[in-house]
């Protein structure tokens, strides 16, 4: 039986060379799939399998193809004072870096920008993915603590996403705007079967794409604004343009309305958003605050909290059934959850201006909750220019 095991798992790691250049959700399948613990159930291994591999790229695709993107508004916003005839800057500060602020550029004006950010998933709804520890299927004895039998699964998937955005003001109350993210997406893992305290391998895999993401396009109507304070909405129109065979995409267009509300008191600035998306990859409700201090004329602080409520399964449970073919066993595997996926971040960062137009941006996305595929924090720098002056 041993020989047959290493034998098994000889022949897998030798088919795994040529996944390399499947797609990412092929690769997920085939790690997933390549187990030898002995369950006698093949039709529910083969819907865990399915079931796990599904939730894993919808947890992936929930931090890429729906990832927030930089705000519509540029750094800086200007109005035409007509007792002087002159344009003048219209708040103090630099505006938040993903929550919408009331404020639009106002007419004619028009920025473009570039942002880079790093994703480094650890964790599966808490539990870690990169040391090996990550459960997938057991058997152990009902009267045993722990299991005689396990496979583990291995992996590292690094997200690197560079966001080409631009918006320009057609109106004082009225801007477009639109995003591009670029991405790339490595993934390698391995599955290792351990037998009364031996070891083999029983696949190993690996998968990268570059490409283009979901384009966003949008625009923002300021509804009301006086002495600083504002409310206008928005709607952000994400386009099917990634790969979603490569979870670069969610495969559909999706739709978000959102509504706005700023107070602006010269050195701090406070705004809320609410939103709800149809299409793309499932409905979602979001909730993002924000406050702005401008530290001096030329620096903002920043602190924003993003909350995300998605109604796709993106959790993963550990259940348990007797094993048909093995008396007093009984077999673990993993299953989705149904429940909504909800993602809370927050966001701490500033912004400074290098020169006359010229603002960069630093900040780290921080999860406070382990829903869904997570990592322990996400750099983000920028670089925000402004025409039209």
């Amino acid at each position: 039986m041993r020989l047959t095991r290493l034998t098994l798992a000889v022949f897998l790691v030798t088919l795994s060379s040529a996944a390399y250049a499947q797609s990412v959700t092929n690769v997920l399948t085939f790690l997933l799939q390549n187990q030898s613990v002995q369950t006698g159930s093949p039709e529910r291994d083969r819907a865990a399998t399915q079931a796990t591999a599904d939730t894993i790229s919808r947890a992936l695709l929930a931090n890429l193809a729906t990832l927030p993107i930089p705000t519509s508004s540029g750094a800086f916003s200007y109005r035409l004072n007509p007792e002087l005839g002159t344009v003048e800057r219209t708040t103090q500060n630099f505006g938040p870096f993903f929550v919408e602020r009331a404020q639009t550029a106002g007419r004619g004006q028009a920025s473009f920008g570039i942002t880079f950010e790093h994703f480094r998933f650890a964790s599966l709804d808490g539990r870690n993915l990169r040391d090996g520890t990550f459960v997938t299927t057991a058997n152990q004895f009902v009267d045993e603590r722990t299991p005689f039998e396990v496979d583990r699964l291995t992996l590292n998937i690094d997200t690197s996403v560079a966001t080409v955005y631009g918006n320009v003001g057609i109106t004082n109350r009225f801007e477009i705007g639109a995003a591009a993210p670029f991405v790339q997406l490595e993934l390698d893992g391995s599955r290792v079967d351990t037998y009364r305290g031996r070891d083999f391998t029983q696949a190993t895999a690996s998968a990268r794409s570059i490409g283009l993401a979901d384009i966003v396009v949008r625009g923002k109507y300021t509804l009301y604004s006086s002495d600083g304070d504002g409310a206008a909405a928005a709607v952000d129109v994400r386009l099917p343009t990634g790969h979603e065979e490569d979870l670069l995409g969610a495969g559909t267009t999706s739709v978000r309305l959102s509504g706005i509300g700023s107070i602006d008191r010269g050195p701090v600035a406070a705004h809320i958003n609410a939103g709800v998306t149809f299409g793309g990859l499932a409905r979602e409700l979001s909730y993002n605050a924000a406050i702005e201090v401008s530290a001096t004329r030329r620096a903002t602080l920043i602190g924003e909290l993003l909350g995300r409520s998605i109604d796709s399964p993106g959790h993963i449970v550990q259940v348990s059934a007797l094993n048909p073919a093995i008396s007093g066993v009984q077999t673990l595997r993993l299953a989705p959850d149904t429940s909504m996926l909800n993602i809370v971040t927050v966001v701490p960062g500033f912004k400074w201006n290098l020169s006359a137009t010229w603002v960069l941006a630093a900040n780290v996305s921080i999860p406070v909750t382990n829903a869904g595929l997570t990592a322990q924090f996400t750099p983000f720098v920028g670089l925000d220019y402004s025409l039209g002056r």
